[in-house]
């Protein structure tokens, strides 16, 4: 992987919330987007799912307060994934 989980989730982020990828950093949250409602919440976890091959579970979408919440998450995801 050439760009980071930050990155690809910013990119992501980005056109899920139709905001530059520059006003989007690891505090971002519902609260500072403000097209970052439930329906994009669950659109941002569907993409979230497809572009890296991966389940979240019910408890873990409710901790994704905030990107970073969201990278660690997909991080850790990642780490524990059969290869």
């Amino acid at each position: 992987m050439t760009s980071s989980i930050f990155d690809q989730i910013r990119t992501l982020a980005s056109d899920l919330f139709a905001i530059p990828p520059s006003q989007i950093d690891n505090a971002s949250s519902p609260e500072t987007i403000e097209s970052w409602d439930s329906v994009q919440h669950l659109n941002l976890v569907l993409a979230l799912e497809e572009k890296f091959h991966l389940q979240l579970m019910p408890e873990e979408i409710e901790q994704m307060k905030t990107i970073g919440d969201v990278v660690k998450l997909v991080e850790g995801k990642l780490q524990t994934a059969p290869s």
